[in-house]
Parts: structure tokens; sequence; C-alpha cells
């Protein structure tokens, strides 16, 4: 394969995987917008701490405050909001063969994915908040699927040969 056909593969890789991430993000926005009780529930369980085992030593942690809990549910909307939009922009602009700005810009949305399910999801929700521990409110393996897509897409992005010589800094 020539290196033109390769870099056309890795650009058309990187421009479908960020635009899945970017569709993702965009329908899991829409969702918590348009459905905001669910996913409401979820986040409020999830910092009051109700379906854990309720150690003592732990409990200090819970969020009982319906404010704060639904001030921080309409943050990670906000924050998934962001994202898509960051990545959409990326997708166009690989899209468009404007690689170095594609590349950019799903870089930044990625790691918004990464940052809001690893932190956020991972390490805040599953292990400060104990969420581990709960059988009915339990969003780590989601977590860590989308945390792990958005990293492999990252990579993907990243590849030597998606795009051409990146102009001097």
């Amino acid at each position: 394969m020539s290196t033109t056909t390769s870099r056309g593969a890795l650009s058309l890789a990187a421009t479908l995987l960020t635009g899945t991430v970017a569709l993702y993000m965009a329908l899991v926005a829409f969702g918590n917008i348009t459905d905001f009780g669910t996913n409401q529930a979820f986040v409020q369980h999830v910092l009051a701490m109700d379906t854990t085992f309720k150690d003592e030593d732990l409990m200090w942690r819970a969020i009982t405050s319906e404010a704060l809990q639904n001030a921080a549910y309409v943050a990670i909307i906000v924050w998934e909001t962001l994202a898509a939009l960051v990545l959409i922009g990326g997708t166009w602009f690989w899209a468009r063969g404007e690689h170095v700005r594609g590349r950019r810009f799903a870089t930044y949305g990625l790691l918004m994915v990464m940052l809001l399910f690893g932190v956020g999801f991972i390490g805040i929700g599953g292990e400060w908040f104990a969420m581990w521990q709960s059988g009915d409110w339990n969003g780590l393996d989601a977590a860590t699927r989308i945390f792990l897509l958005s990293g492999v897409v990252l990579v993907v992005n990243h590849l030597p040969g998606a795009v051409g010589r990146e102009p001097a800094a």
C-alpha cells in the first residue's frame, strides 16, 4: 500500500471513529436533556450513596442535597454537550481534509470524554462515592467501555501518517 493510500485510510478511520464518538456523545446529551429524570435519578443515587454498603467510614462523602445533586447533573450534561460539539467539529475538519485541525479538535473532544468517564464516573463516582458497591446504580461497566473506546479513537487520531506534515509552530 502506498503512503498516500495508507494516509487516506488512516484519515478515513480517524474521521469515522471520531464521528462515532461524536454521535454517541450527542445522543447521550440529547437523551439527558429530553429525558432529564432518568439519569437524574442515577446521579442522585450515586451521590447520596443510598444503595452502597453504608459503611460509616465512607458515608460522610454522601451528597444528599438535591440542589447539589441537580447542579452536578446539569454540569455533566453541559460537559457532554460541549464534548459532542467539539467532536462534531473534529469530524467535520477530518472530513474536509483539514487534518491538523481535525486532529486538534478530536483530541480535545476525546480528552473531554475521557475526563468525564474516567475521572468523573470511574474515579469520582466509582471510588469516591463507592458506586461499585451498588447493585442498582452502578455505571462502571458502561463508563469503562466509553473511556476505552475514546482512548482507542485518540490513538488512531495520533497514528503517524494520519495527517500530512504538520506545519511548523
